[in-house]
C-alpha cells in the first residue's frame, strides 16, 4: 500500500547511505547521517532538481517502510542498510 510522505520524518534521507555523488559529499552519504539537503522541516532542497542522486527519486513511501512513525520508518531502513551493506 502506497502512502504519502509524512512531514519532518526523512528517515529516507537518513537512515540509508548514498552511494552516489550528491552536491557536497562527492562520496556519497553514509548510512545513519541526515543528508545535509534536508531543510529545518526535514524537506529536500534538492528536490526537482537534476543534481538530486536517482537513488533518492525512486526510493518512494510504502507502508511496509514507512509504518506510523519515523522511528518506525528509520529501523525498517536501517535493517535493510544492514542486510545490504557489502560484505568487508
Amino acid at each position: 500500500m502506497a502512502q504519502v510522505c509524512r512531514p519532518g520524518c526523512a528517515a529516507c534521507c537518513t537512515a540509508p547511505s548514498i552511494s552516489s555523488p550528491l552536491p557536497g559529499l562527492p562520496h556519497g552519504k553514509p548510512a545513519g547521517v541526515p543528508c545535509p539537503h534536508l531543510d529545518a522541516a526535514l524537506r529536500c532542497r534538492l528536490f526537482g532538481r537534476p543534481e538530486r542522486p536517482a537513488v533518492c527519486g525512486s526510493l518512494q513511501p510504502h507502508a511496509d517502510m514507512c509504518g506510523g512513525t519515523r522511528e518506525h520508518a528509520m529501523q525498517w531502513l536501517g535493517e535493510l542498510e544492514r542486510l545490504t551493506e557489502p560484505a568487508r
